[in-house]
């Protein structure tokens, strides 16, 4: 009985908030505080999770339940909070939000399609949101876009359509509580599907020089322009594209031709062709100081290398200093050569272990040698089913050479390989600086798969590790 009042009262309020204005085209404004009702709403649901009667799912689960090329309707009671991260305050986004899990080091965002406009008047920037889910849709907006998004229906092409204004303000509900965003800081190089809409921040960012003087939107543009940005990315740049839409108000506002970081939603093109960053504002760009030049690799020595070419092909890897550990199950990493090339490689193709975690760990690296120290390594993936199927890399400065488990390991960030990266082929992980670590530091490659779930019996590939520093 208790339960049935529970649901009933979660039903009552959301189906109580009504608009506080007319609404024409979808465009109304709402105040920025809550009233008494959505207050009530949002805190009628939490109880309902409280109570078991409502199941509250992450974003990263949600995404989890997209079946590619298809609309699934989300038949169970669930729902999902999150915090705005787009705005369409200066008509750079249009019937779209992005929520992402957390206001800082987000690791999780989906698209909310919605048949409103001027959303920001209660959509704000930062403001948590919980979305109810049951008879909503997951799916893509355009079969193949690649943006996994909520959707209030399906059509015919089996895509989602966008929530409809009764839907929006019955199902999507904000909280009282705004928090600031903090941008994931963020390299270029490193941006890939899994941040679609995120907000990053990218620093040591610039307008290439042959963009002086234009402006965010081509005059000529009917749709969008996209402006090339780039980054100082270790000896070089790394280059991005920002989409700006030609119904920004800030369109014909010039390039700055400075450098320094800029704030972003990171999105993609109409058909899901590329990944972008799309701006809330014009003020989310911080390029008022001086340009960014790479760094000179003549200033660099090498302090360790190793580019695997004197394995030997299909056997444990030996090489002198490197700690070759099955920390579950007994396959090890092993030493590979193809076309004369050779390279590392950890495969959990029939192995036989239900688990396997494999680790390949660097010889010793002397920090006190240098003061600005960093790592290069290439890696390639084949056979790759699952994102669970992973490959991380750490560092440690307490490592004793050959108890993994007893050492601290500190996970790095590096442009790895991954699933929609063509088999075998090798792909710079870029510049990972390592100067803030002293003492003795060890490059620890963690696999994590299995010889038995053929989801998970993928293999990755590293090449050319070497470390730098002057």
């Amino acid at each position: 009985m208790k339960t049935n009042k529970i649901i009933i009262l979660v039903l009552a309020l959301i189906t109580s908030i009504s608009f506080t204005s007319c609404v024409e085209d979808g465009d109304f404004t709402v105040p920025q505080n809550l009233g008494a009702e959505e207050n009530a709403a949002v805190e009628a649901i939490k109880a309902a999770v409280t109570a078991g009667t409502l199941q509250e799912i992450s974003i990263s689960n949600l995404k989890g339940l997209f079946v590619s090329g298809q609309a699934t309707e989300i038949t169970s009671d669930l729902v999902v909070k999150g915090f705005v991260t787009s705005s369409d305050i200066s008509g750079n986004f249009y019937k779209e939000l992005f929520i992402q899990d957390t206001p800082s080091s987000p690791t999780a965002a989906i698209k909310i399609a919605i048949e409103l406009t001027d959303s920001y008047n209660k959509y704000n920037l930062g403001r948590e949101v919980y979305v109810n889910l049951k008879g909503l849709f997951i799916g893509e907006t355009r079969s193949g876009d690649g943006v996994i998004a909520i959707g209030g229906s399906k059509n015919e092409d089996d895509e989602i359509e966008n929530l409809s204004l009764n839907q929006v303000e019955t199902l999507t509900l904000r909280a009282g509580n705004t928090e600031e965003l903090v941008g994931l800081e963020i390299k270029l190089s490193e941006l890939n599907d899994s941040h679609v809409g995120l907000f990053v921040k990218i620093s040591d960012a610039q307008f290439p020089t042959s963009l002086a003087g234009k402006t965010y939107v081509d005059a000529n543009d009917a749709f969008d322009t996209q402006r090339m940005l780039e980054a100082c990315d270790g000896f070089g740049y790394s280059n991005f594209i920002l989409e700006t839409s030609a119904f920004a108000s800030f369109k014909f506002s010039v390039l700055p031709s400075g450098g320094g970081s800029i704030s972003a939603v990171v999105s993609k093109t109409f058909n899901g062709s590329d990944l972008v960053l799309a701006l809330n504002d014009v003020k989310d760009v911080d390029m008022e100081g001086a340009r960014c030049a790479p760094l000179n690799i003549a200033d660099f020595t090498v302090l360790e290398e190793l580019d695997f070419d004197a394995g030997t092909d299909n056997t444990n890897l030996d090489f002198p200093n490197w700690t070759n550990v099955a920390t579950e199950g007994n396959e090890l990493w092993t030493e590979q050569i193809f076309s004369g090339n050779g390279y590392a490689e950890f495969s959990g193709f029939r192995s036989g272990d239900a688990v396997n975690v494999g680790w390949l760990i660097s010889p010793a690296i002397d920090m006190s040698a240098s003061s600005n120290v960093f790592l290069s390594f290439k890696s390639a993936q084949h056979h790759l089913d699952s994102d669970a199927n992973t490959l991380e890399v750490f560092v440690s400065t307490d490592f004793d050479g050959t108890d993994v488990a007893g050492a601290t390991w500190q996970p790095i960030s590096a442009n790895l390989a991954n699933r929609s990266d063509s088999w075998y082929a090798f792909k710079d992980a870029g510049l990972t600086d390592l100067s803030s670590y002293t003492g003795t530091l060890y490059v620890g490659y963690k696999y994590t798969g299995s010889g038995t779930d053929t989801e998970l019996d993928g293999a990755y590939m590293i090449d050319d590790f070497k470390i730098l520093g002057k």
